[in-house]
């Protein structure tokens, strides 16, 4: 497409700038938002997938145009947000989807592992965040919606080190709502359960409520449009996980211990 026509199709359309966007919850969120007629500007470590993405979306109503990112790498992440903004237009929505998970119990733990969770899920999520908040205060205008997932509530068997990064992004995500609360930037945490992505497909235990990815993305894209802070999804499974954790500390881990036991051995 020439810069003409993107220039053209800009003028009814507004911008999102998604990462993660190669696979799961990211790619499936970018059709939609393309098909409701969004420049969906879609970011991950593989070109060919986004590119496969692109074409695959060219008949729908919006347009998406792969820019290949590492979130890892702050000063890439940095030059992708001006490129966006430079040669396609403002910006009006980042969907920070980008994450890794490896399921690992306390006998696989290591510090390696953990540490990866947190490049990829906390200081890749930061870096972006970094990127687009200068502009977004400047303008007074702007949209931040973090994935976390539901294994941030609080601890989880098999989610030691996934768990933790998911959490801080909860806080992070609560205390930049509440900086930015007369600043005009809306600011949202989604908060999904399992949902049958490649990320999930490795996991070797039962996966309660599994959601189909499409579906989890017609969730997502309706709780954008919503005026809510928490997006979550299955509702169902997020309430009950709500529910035990307001349990005391010592009955809540009993609690947790007694039912995951059998399924995760």
């Amino acid at each position: 497409m020439s810069k003409q026509n993107i220039s053209q199709k800009r003028k009814s359309q507004k911008i999102v700038w998604i990462t993660g966007a190669s696979s799961g919850i990211g790619r499936e969120t970018a059709k939609r938002l393309a098909r409701d007629g969004w420049t969906v500007c879609v970011s991950a470590r593989s070109e060919d997938k986004l590119k496969s993405l692109s074409k695959e979306c060219t008949k729908m109503p919006g347009v998406v145009m792969p820019f290949p990112c590492d979130v890892t790498d702050e000063d890439k992440v940095a030059k992708v947000v001006n490129t966006i903004e430079e040669s396609v237009g403002q910006i009006d929505v980042v969907l920070l989807n980008a994450g890794t998970y490896i399921s690992n119990s306390v006998e696989k733990f290591t510090a390696e592992s953990f540490k990866k969770h947190t490049k990829v899920n906390l200081e890749g999520t930061v870096n972006c965040l970094a990127a687009v908040l200068p502009n977004f205060l400047k303008r007074k205008e702007g949209h931040i919606a973090i994935v976390a997932s539901v294994a941030g509530y609080r601890g989880l068997p098999r989610s030691i080190s996934y768990g933790a990064t998911k959490a801080a992004l909860q806080n992070l995500a609560e205390a930049l709502a509440i900086e930015t609360l007369d600043k005009n930037i809306k600011i949202q945490i989604i908060n999904p359960g399992f949902v049958k992505t490649p990320l999930t497909d490795k996991n070797d235990f039962h996966m309660p409520m599994l959601m189909e990815v499409d579906k989890a993305a017609d969730k997502l894209v309706k709780g954008l449009y919503s005026d809510k802070f928490e997006i979550t999804f299955p509702l169902l499974f997020a309430e009950i996980l709500k529910f035990v954790g307001l349990l005391p500390h010592k009955l809540y881990i009993k609690l947790v211990y007694k039912i995951t036991k059998d399924k995760l051995n």
